[in-house]
């Protein structure tokens, strides 16, 4: 699956999924809210966005929209 480590101080991050071709892409203009998309290198979709103030928090939201997804 996936692990996620991004920093709340970072626009943009992927991870790629250690089991298949997927990747999640996520950015951010303001650093408090975070588009996450899901798909391949050539393919995305929106997934949904998450707000987090903490890098902690961030990561977990990010592992809990992806696995309520696959």
């Amino acid at each position: 699956m996936f692990t996620f480590n991004m920093s709340i101080d970072q626009n943009y991050a992927s991870f790629k999924c250690d089991k298949s071709d997927l990747e999640v892409f996520i950015d951010s203009f303001d650093n408090k809210s975070f588009s996450v998309r899901l798909g391949t290198i050539h393919s995305t979709q929106s997934i949904g966005d998450v707000e987090a103030s903490s890098s902690e928090e961030l990561n977990l939201k990010l592992s809990e929209l992806v696995n309520s997804i696959l």
